[in-house]
């Protein structure tokens, strides 16, 4: 069912919310505290990303005793085995609201920290990652975006802009934070931090700003372009222009994953600071936030389904510098055009699957599209660790990431003219 039909009463209280069209401004101020908690939903789901866990690598590996290789077939195995769990978590968003959700998954990501403060194990390690992975980058993200596809129509795409910014500001504050406070108290201290940080400012701070539900109006929902009717979520399984636009979307997760992952390594290997690559994070925050926003702009104008086809191809072109350049100025570079993408990416394919499947199954659906782009961000550093274990420079795979973000562009052209024939012609039927 649709958000505001009749069964918007399992999401009381609620408030039903009719819009008009309004500055960038004003659309903050009356919507703060469901931007808020959607932004900081994302923010904090920083201590399940790849960016954030990957400051401990070094550490992790040298403790354990464990190559590229092998910790990167242990960050692959973990991940992907949350993959597996985030569809059926995911569908339980379209059945409870969305402060429910979070006073969950929120808890149990700070177990998580405490667990790696705690790990002493293989196996220990490789659960604490899977809860982190899933909880972290996993529901996190999916309680934030699902939230702002279901509360927001005429607006979505500047919403989804707001929200995915939570991310952008994790990466460019905690990282330089964090490297910080491992210098001071340690890597296993600093995860204890993390914790107390998710209980004690993220939780009261979340469940106080979702305890009312947002419901669009009569005004925004007819007045905004879209699906004309609800998918279900079997029916998106068997559409294969589900999984081209998926094709094309991964890329930005697999090759960011990927550098993420083994900075340590890239800075090593280059001869550059670990706390001046650090300060790279700035450059694609920034980057990054500028871009939603336009982006967000550009979807509530345009839609997200026109908007699909160009946005890897600054990262195609980041991946090539990257790789064949060994100054410094090459990794800002490269941080400042996987920001464009990020920005787009993030505003773009938040949009689209209610734009394009509607809004009922949201949850279930969202949660198969992140299931799959966790399989990429699994992918990427088990198969990166595996090839630099055999002697392919981590640059010389960078560039070949590169090449297939050209590739990629053009599976989102095909999935972009798919998708808008096919909301003309519902469009005309209507």
């Amino acid at each position: 069912m649709r958000a505001g039909s009749s069964g918007a009463g399992l999401f009381l209280p609620a408030l039903r919310y009719r819009t008009r069209r309004m500055s960038f401004p004003a659309f903050l101020r009356d919507n703060a505290r469901w931007l808020a908690g959607g932004f900081l939903l994302t923010y904090f789901s920083s201590f399940g990303q790849t960016f954030f866990i990957s400051l401990s690598a070094a550490d992790i590996r040298t403790e354990y005793g464990l190559s590229h290789g092998q910790f990167g077939t242990i960050y692959m195995v973990a991940t992907l085995a949350a993959a597996f769990v985030l569809p059926a978590l995911g569908a339980l968003i379209d059945r409870h609201t969305i402060r429910r959700m979070a006073v969950i998954v929120i808890p149990v990501l700070a177990l998580a920290c405490v667990a790696m403060w705690l790990s002493t194990s293989l196996p220990l390690l490789v659960f604490v990652i899977f809860l982190m992975r899933l909880f972290g980058q996993g529901m996190m993200n999916q309680n934030a975006f699902t939230a702002a596809g279901r509360w927001f129509v005429a607006r979505r795409g500047t919403a989804m802009a707001v929200t995915a910014i939570g991310l952008n500001a994790g990466e460019a504050t905690l990282p330089f934070i964090f490297v910080l406070l491992i210098g001071e108290v340690g890597w296993r201290a600093s995860w204890l931090v993390a914790a107390g940080a998710l209980v004690f400012v993220a939780l009261p701070l979340i469940a106080a700003l979702l305890a009312v539900e947002r419901i669009p109006g009569g005004r925004e929902t007819s007045s905004a372009a879209g699906a004309t009717r609800d998918w279900t979520a079997r029916e998106v399984s068997r559409d294969p222009y589900f999984y081209v636009a998926l094709a094309g979307v991964v890329t930005v997760s697999f090759v960011g994953t990927s550098v993420f992952f083994h900075q340590v390594h890239l800075v090593g290997s280059r001869g550059w600071s670990l706390e001046v690559f650090a300060a790279s994070f700035t450059v694609m925050a920034l980057t990054t936030v500028t871009c939603s926003l336009i982006s967000g702009r550009l979807v509530d104008r345009f839609s997200a389904v026109r908007m699909m086809p160009a946005f890897i191809l600054p990262l195609a072109i980041g991946c090539l510098i990257l790789g064949f350049v060994a100054h410094l100025w090459a990794a800002f570079v490269f941080m400042a055009l996987l920001g464009i993408s990020y920005g787009f990416a993030n505003t773009i394919f938040g949009a689209l699957w209610p734009e394009v499947y509607g809004t009922a199954a949201i949850g279930a659906i969202r949660g198969r599209a992140v299931a799959i782009m966790v399989f990429a961000t699994a992918a990427g550093p088990g198969l990166t660790g595996f090839l630099l274990d055999r002697g392919v420079t981590l640059p010389a795979q960078i560039v070949g990431m590169g090449f297939y973000g050209f590739f990629a562009c053009g599976l989102m052209v095909v999935a972009s003219r798919a998708f808008r024939a096919r909301l003309d012609r519902g469009a005309a039927a209507r």
